[in-house]
C-alpha cells in the first residue's frame, strides 16, 4: 500500500467507549475470581479457625460489601477503563497547566517494583531498612542544595498538606514567641495556588490578597500598606500560574521579614528555577516541591504523592516528624522532632516510591542536568509562547516578552467574535487526543487557557498542540458549531456540572450514592 504523507500534524482521535459501569454494579452473587482451597483438617485442629483469635468486639457484624465478581470480568473491566483514560503515556500532556505532567522515566518504574522495595512496611524496625532510609537522608540533602533550605521532611502527601503544613509551623513558631494571638494575617497573591489562601484560612488565619499591578506582577507598594504587627506570614508561587517570573522577589521577603512575618514559598512547579535561582537567596523561610511534578514522579490520581518541605534553621524543631538523621559510624535513625514539631501531618513517613523515582531522577541528571531541564523548560514555553500569540483569537495578558515555565493565555477577543468559549474549546480538544486546562478560579484572566510543556516535549511534540489550537480556531471563526457542538469523538460528551456545587448531590464513595439514591443494600447485593 503507498503510504499516505500527511500534511499536517493534528491527529483525528477517537476515544474508546464502553459504557462501563462501576465496579460495584457488576456484582453477582456467588462469582468468584480465585477460590483458594481451605485448611486441611489436621491444620485446623492444630490452629482453630482464624476468626477465633480476633477478639469479639472487633468482628465485623456483616460481612464487607464487596463486588463479587469472576476473574475474566475483573479483567475486562479495568482493560476497557483503562482505554477510556488519556495520560502523559498516550498523548502530548502540555495542557495540564500548573500540574506539570512530564516525562517518567520508566526505568525508576523499575527501580520501585523491586521487592526490597515493595514489600517494605513503615512499622519496621529502622535497622531493617537502612538502604531507604539513607535515600531519604541523600535525597533530604540533594534538596537542601537545590533550594538552600537546611532541613526537609517528606511527610506531607501532597502540595497543599505541605502548604498546610507550612501554614501549621507559621502558627506554632509564632505561638512559641508569645504572638500567636496576635498574628493573624496571612497575606498571598491572587495568581498563586488557591490552596495556599485555603490552607491558610483553614488554620485560621485571615487572609489578604494582593492583585498584580499593570504588568501583571504583585503590587509592592500594596503589600507594604498590608503588612502590620498583624502579619503572621506571606506565602506566594514564584512564577506565578500567570508565569511572570517576579524579579523583585527579596523586596518582598524584606517587607515581610521587617513587619515580622515568616515567608514560605510554593515551588510546586519548579522546572524553570532548578540550578538558576534558590529559595534562601530569594529570602524565604520555607518552601515546599511537588516530588510528583519537578521531579519526575506520576500524580498516580491524586496520590501516593510527595510534597518535600524545606525550612531553615531556625524553623527545623516545627518541621512534622519524625526526619531521619545519620549518626556517627553511619547508621540511619528516625529521630522525633520534641514538643515543638507540629506533629505529623500524615500517618508514616513518606511515599518511599516517590522519594526514590526523585532521588534516582537527580542522581542520574546531576547539578548540570538540572539546570538544563530548567533551561530547556523555559525555551520549550516561550516557543510556545511565541506560536500561541500568532493564532488568531488568542492573547496572553500582561507583560509582553519571555515567561518562564508556563504561561495563562485568553481566548477573549476569540469568544468575543465568535461565541466560542475556552471550555467549548476543552472539550473540542478531546477530539483530537490532548488535554487542554483552562484555570484555578476565579477567572482573574478571562476566557483562560494555562499551558505549560516542560523540558519533555519535542519541537515536533509543541508544534502538534500548536497545530490543534490554530485549527479550532479556524473552526471557530468559520464553522463555530463544530467546536461548541464537542467533543464528538469522546467517551463522555458534554457534563451536567450543575452539581458541582451541590454537597447535598455528591456522592464520593459508593456507599455514600447508594444512601443518598436510596438503594437498600439488599437491592445492591442482588441486582436485575
Amino acid at each position: 500500500m503507498k503510504r499516505i504523507k500527511r500534511d499536517h500534524k493534528v491527529r483525528q482521535f477517537h476515544q474508546a467507549k464502553w459504557d462501563e459501569p462501576v465496579i460495584f454494579e457488576l456484582h453477582r452473587p456467588g462469582e468468584r475470581g480465585v477460590i483458594p482451597p481451605g485448611a486441611e483438617a489436621a491444620v485446623a485442629a492444630a490452629v482453630g479457625s482464624a476468626e477465633d483469635s480476633i477478639p469479639a468486639s472487633m468482628r465485623r457484624a456483616s460481612a464487607l460489601a464487596l463486588p463479587e465478581i469472576g476473574q475474566a470480568k475483573v479483567l475486562r473491566h479495568y482493560l476497557r477503563l483503562s482505554q477510556e483514560t488519556l495520560g502523559s503515556d498516550l498523548n502530548v500532556e502540555i495542557g495540564q497547566g500548573t500540574c506539570t505532567m512530564k516525562y517518567i522515566p520508566r526505568i525508576n518504574e523499575m527501580l520501585i517494583r523491586n521487592p526490597r522495595l515493595t514489600e517494605l512496611h513503615p512499622l519496621q524496625d529502622a535497622g531493617t531498612v537502612q538502604g531507604m532510609l539513607e535515600i531519604y537522608h541523600r535525597l533530604d540533602l540533594a534538596m537542601r542544595e537545590i533550594s538552600g533550605m537546611d532541613a526537609f521532611s517528606f511527610q506531607p502527601s501532597s502540595g497543599t498538606q505541605a502548604l498546610l503544613a507550612m501554614a501549621s509551623i507559621v502558627r506554632a513558631y509564632h505561638d512559641s514567641r508569645g504572638e500567636g494571638d496576635q498574628r493573624d494575617e496571612i497575606i498571598t497573591t491572587i495568581f498563586s495556588h488557591p490552596s495556599q489562601a485555603a490552607t491558610a484560612a483553614v488554620k485560621g488565619y485571615k487572609i489578604i490578597t494582593l492583585h498584580p499591578d499593570e504588568d501583571g506582577f504583585p503590587d509592592l507598594e500594596k503589600l507594604k500598606n498590608a503588612v502590620s504587627e498583624r502579619t503572621a506570614g506571606f506565602v506566594v508561587a514564584n512564577p506565578e500560574d500567570t508565569g511572570i517570573y517576579n524579579h523583585r522577589i527579596r523586596e518582598f521577603t524584606d517587607v515581610v521579614h521587617a513587619a515580622g512575618g515568616v515567608c514560605y514559598y510554593d515551588q510546586a512547579n519548579a522546572n524553570g528555577l532548578l540550578g538558576i535561582t534558590r529559595a534562601k537567596e530569594a529570602g524565604f523561610d520555607m518552601c515546599f516541591f511537588n516530588l510528583h511534578k519537578t521531579f519526575a514522579a506520576p500524580h498516580m490520581c491524586g496520590g501516593p504523592a510527595t510534597g518535600a518541605l524545606g525550612v531553615i534553621e531556625e524553623l527545623k524543631p516545627f518541621l512534622p516528624g519524625p526526619l531521619v538523621e545519620r549518626e556517627e559510624g553511619g547508621r540511619y535513625v528516625l529521630k522525633d522532632q520534641g514538643e515543638l514539631s507540629i506533629g505529623k501531618v500524615r500517618s508514616f513517613h513518606g511515599v518511599a516510591q516517590t522519594v526514590l523515582r526523585a532521588y534516582a531522577w537527580i542522581l542520574s541528571l546531576g547539578a548540570e542536568g538540572l539546570k538544563d531541564v530548567a533551561q530547556v523548560a523555559v525555551l520549550n514555553n516561550n516557543y510556545l509562547y511565541h506560536k500561541i500569540l500568532q493564532i488568531r483569537g488568542a492573547s496572553a495578558p500582561y507583560i509582553k516578552g519571555r515567561r518562564l515555565e508556563q504561561v495563562r493565555y485568553s481566548w477573549k477577543q476569540l469568544t468575543d467574535e465568535t461565541g466560542v468559549t475556552t471550555e467549548d474549546i476543552t472539550r473540542r480538544m478531546c477530539d483530537f487526543g490532548l488535554h487542554y486546562w483552562t484555570s484555578h478560579h476565579p477567572y482573574i484572566v478571562p476566557q483562560p487557557f494555562t499551558l505549560e510543556p516542560t523540558e519533555s516535549y519535542s519541537k515536533e511534540d509543541l508544534d502538534e498542540y500548536i497545530q490543534a489550537l490554530e485549527q479550532i480556531s479556524n473552526e471557530a471563526y468559520t464553522n463555530p458549531e463544530i467546536v461548541k457542538t464537542a467533543p464528538h469523538n469522546s467517551t463522555v460528551h458534554r457534563n451536567d456540572e450543575s452539581s458541582l456545587d451541590d454537597p447535598k448531590r455528591w456522592c464520593i464513595t459508593w456507599r455514600a450514592y447508594l444512601k443518598k439514591t436510596g438503594v437498600s443494600p439488599q437491592e445492591q447485593k442482588d441486582p436485575v
